[in-house]
């Protein structure tokens, strides 16, 4: 959830509390008389507030853009800090690296780097499918051959090759051009699918893995699977 501002009240996810909450406003601030524009619209003020967390007490930074107060329905957020990532719920047993990846991303996003934040993205999904035994060629095909192996479906296959690797490579490889919102949005949703694919029912998709040749059966399973009958009993 983004920070959303309503009646001078800020909405964001505390980093303390680990759950959205309402910032209020605390102590002083500054205020700034004059026309401008901000994202399209006309402003007379330009307020800098400090805010509290109403859980924690946790202290907050805000910049707003009002006609009269920030109190206003009118009234724009620009900043707020501390960040207020939309952390997306994920399996357990992601490999660190991954893990720290994905919420990378989030926290760019957070701070608006819709850019920075899609190219963590496709970084997300390319180091799963390399954790998963898909290592040779190039991402493109690395998504299609984990497509037939069963993993991921014909459309998730789809998703993360239009909403994931492009909008990635988009940032990576081209010219620049704006990422919106909406281009990460849909590019962490599937990723979040993804992993979920990987990773939510681990021990059926390992099966699926090693029965391609992906990745290589556990020590215990293989020497188990080579002992001799006398072994075996005992």
């Amino acid at each position: 959830m983004f920070p959303h501002l309503q009646n001078g009240i800020v909405s964001a996810r505390c980093p303390d509390c680990k759950v959205i909450t309402a910032f209020t406003q605390s102590g002083g601030g500054l205020a700034i008389t004059g026309a401008h524009r901000f994202d399209g619209r006309q402003f007379n003020q330009i307020f800098y507030v400090l805010l509290q967390c109403s859980g924690c007490k946790r202290g907050a930074l805000a910049t707003v853009h009002a006609t009269q107060n920030m109190n206003g329905p009118d009234a724009a957020l620009e900043f707020f800090e501390p960040a207020s990532p939309d952390i997306l719920e994920v399996p357990g047993g992601i490999p660190q690296g991954i893990l720290s990846e994905f919420r990378e991303a989030e926290l760019c996003a957070a701070h608006a780097a819709w850019r920075a934040a899609s190219a963590l993205l496709r970084s997300t999904l390319e180091k799963t499918l390399k954790a998963n035994g898909y290592i040779s060629g190039n991402l493109h095909g690395k998504i299609n051959e984990a497509a037939q192996d069963g993993i991921l479906t014909e459309v998730r296959r789809k998703r993360a090759q239009d909403e994931i690797r492009v909008l990635g490579n988009d940032v990576l490889h081209d010219e620049w051009r704006e990422v919106t919102r909406e281009e990460f949005d849909l590019a962490h949703h599937y990723t979040q699918r993804i992993l979920e694919d990987f990773y939510d029912d681990r021990p059926t998709v390992e099966s699926a893995l090693m029965a391609k040749g992906r990745i290589a059966a556990p020590a215990a399973a293989a020497s188990a699977s080579i002992a001799t009958p006398g072994e075996a009993g005992s």
